[in-house]
C-alpha cells in the first residue's frame, strides 16, 4: 500500500501532468483559430516554440535513457576469463 506522503506526490504529478498537457494542447490546436490581437496570447510563448521545446525535450530524454542503458551495461558486464 502506498504511503500518504506517495499518494500525495502521485496526484501532484497526475495534475501537473494534466496541466502541462490542457496548456499544450490549447497553445497547439486552439490558439491558431484565435486572432492575433486576442488578449489570451499573451499567456503564451511564440507557436516556434510548440515545436522546439518538446524536440529539445525528446531529446533529452533519449541522451538521459542511453546514458542509464551504458551505465547498466557497464556494469553488469563479466570479466573475461584468461587462462
Amino acid at each position: 500500500m502506498a504511503t500518504g506522503a506517495d499518494q500525495a506526490v502521485g496526484f501532484g504529478l497526475v495534475g501537473f501532468s494534466l496541466l502541462l498537457f490542457t496548456y499544450y494542447t490549447i497553445w497547439v490546436i486552439v490558439l491558431p483559430f484565435v486572432d492575433s490581437d486576442h488578449v489570451i496570447h499573451s499567456y503564451f510563448l511564440p507557436r516556434e516554440y510548440s515545436v522546439i521545446l518538446p524536440g529539445v525535450a525528446a531529446l533529452i530524454l533519449l541522451l538521459f535513457v542511453g546514458t542509464f542503458i551504458g551505465v547498466v551495461t557497464w556494469k553488469n558486464r563479466k570479466p573475461k576469463k584468461s587462462d
